[in-house]
């Protein structure tokens, strides 16, 4: 008589459950970055949305007065243009020069704080129209730039 092992194949073994562990741990953490790059994305979307409320304003200053607005800070952005910029906690600074609309960035990552979003206007002779396009500061990340 000797020792006898009964498997009637009910439950897990402990291998079988330490590798299923191990195969989530590893997913999880190829998908972390990802979700980090979305939630980045995400918070510029809130920044991104200002300076286009910024953009209809400059607009309407350039197609009523024939000039561009001058507001170098963000308090003369608020007066000069009337918009209401109170909630937007992720634009440190925010200044319209010749058109040109520039914000930085914070409290949204250490990858985009500090840097700087741009939006730059060009005017068409024949009929006036103004088209804009984005541009960022040299060191802004590659896949976190907005699409022109």
């Amino acid at each position: 008589m000797g020792l006898e092992v009964k498997n009637d194949g009910d439950g897990f073994t402990l291998i079988e459950l330490l590798i299923v562990i191990a195969i989530v741990g590893i997913l999880g953490a190829a998908a972390l970055p990802y979700m980090q790059g979305h939630a980045i994305r995400a918070k510029l979307t809130e920044v991104e949305n200002a300076m286009a409320n910024v953009k209809s304003a400059v607009s309407a200053f350039r197609q009523e007065r024939g000039t561009w607005p001058d507001c170098p800070t963000i308090s003369e952005v608020r007066n000069s243009l009337g918009i209401g910029l109170e909630s937007v906690r992720r634009v440190a600074e925010l200044s319209v020069t010749n058109g040109i609309i520039t914000a930085t960035i914070q409290s949204i990552n250490a990858m985009v704080d500090g840097k700087t979003l741009i939006l730059t206007p060009s005017v068409n002779p024949a009929d006036g129209s103004i088209k804009w396009s984005w541009g960022w500061s040299s060191d802004f990340p590659l896949h976190l730039r907005p699409v022109n």
